[in-house]
């Protein structure tokens, strides 16, 4: 027989988190590492020479709340379709660089906040020290990123997690030898497991503050998983200063899906908790088209809310006794919810623009 009350007593939660003691460097106004913070990133996927689409979607991962954007550089047009941007958005915008160094300058003439190099691909570490000197006297910090998919020759010899830390650090030691401290390291593989055991690595020989991410972890379905596991064990060791969650699909959900990790773990307190329920036969209402809408609605806000969007007026008044806003659900008529109480019935039809008006009053 199990005997009861022998437990231990102690409430265990995810503030027990202690973060590894990193430098801070600056992205223009935004801080990594330190003290700040852990910030979400995504990277465009439209064309840098598509400077309007480009800008519009940059709007849509700031709707989200998303701390940095990356936009590639393969090419001159690119570079000065950068500083365009920078320009139309006011934003510190990171340029991605592979195999040119001339690239990396342009993108500083034209107001690059943060280069990302890959020494996997820019072989040339005599190229670095010029670079290095001029980043070191503009404020611009590099982030040293290193995939398993595009390892220098020279390390494939050794297992992939001894190989992907040694590439990082061979080459941030030639930015340090040019007197520049504004650093930070990325290691990725796309094993989920790799990934973790390298950052560990890592973190132990540095204090740099570390991008961390799984790389081409695949589909929204596979990639959640994949990185929720990557990220989320890492995080909850303390190490991690900035993150992104890489997907095949739209930058917006990298962004959802990097800010609900950290509110997960409880590092990031001051946001939205959107508590859907599973729907079953009772459901007369599509609960996942509003949840969604509700997710997205709720992103940007910075305030500790719990809102359930839940499938029946029935059963749905009482799921939803513990949140501060909700919305039950009905075929023809909706029951919106506040502090836990019904606040009011409404048509279906306009249930998700009252809900709306509800939600502005709550975070006035």
């Amino acid at each position: 027989m199990i005997k009861r009350g022998v437990l231990p007593q102690k409430k265990y939660s995810m503030s027990d988190i202690i973060r590894r003691k990193s430098r801070q460097v600056s992205v223009g106004d935004i801080k990594i590492g330190g003290d700040a913070s852990i910030t979400v990133q995504s990277m465009l996927n439209t064309k840098t020479v598509d400077v309007d689409g480009s800008i519009a979607q940059i709007e849509r991962l700031r709707a989200v709340g998303c701390d940095l954007i990356r936009l590639a550089v393969p090419d001159e047009k690119s570079a000065y379709a950068f500083g365009e941007i920078a320009k139309r958005t006011g934003l510190p915008l990171i340029a991605d660089i592979h195999y040119n160094y001339k690239l990396a300058h342009l993108a500083l003439d034209n107001g690059a906040k943060k280069i990302r190099m890959n020494p996997g691909n820019m072989q040339d570490f005599s190229q670095i020290k010029p670079l290095a000197a001029r980043m070191r006297d503009m404020g611009v910090p590099v982030r040293v990123g290193v995939n398993g998919g595009s390892l220098d020759a020279r390390f494939k010899g050794m297992n992939e997690v001894d190989a992907l830390v040694e590439s990082a650090l061979e080459c941030t030691n030639v930015f340090e030898s040019a007197g520049m401290s504004d650093i930070v390291i990325a290691i990725k593989s796309s094993d989920t497991q790799t990934n973790i055991e390298a950052n560990r690595k890592l973190a132990s020989v540095c204090d740099y503050p570390l991008h961390i991410g799984v790389t081409e972890a695949g589909t929204l379905r596979t990639g959640l998983v994949k990185s929720s596991i990557g990220i989320g064990a890492l995080l909850r060791e303390g190490i991690g200063d900035t993150i992104r969650v890489s997907l095949t699909t739209d930058v917006v959900e990298e962004v959802l899906a990097g800010k609900k990790i950290l509110q997960t773990l409880g590092l990031r307190k001051n946001a939205v908790e959107v508590v859907a329920c599973p729907t079953c036969a009772r459901t007369e209402i599509d609960v996942e088209a509003l949840a969604n809408k509700v997710e997205l609605m709720t992103a940007n806000i910075n305030k500790p809310l719990t809102i359930s969007v839940l499938g029946c007026p029935l059963n749905g008044i009482g799921e939803g006794e513990n949140s501060d806003l909700g919305i039950a659900g009905g075929k023809e008529k909706s029951v919106i919810l506040k502090d836990g109480k019904v606040f009011k019935t409404v048509d279906s039809k306009v249930l998700i623009e009252e809900f709306e008006k509800l939600l502005n009053e709550k975070i006035k």
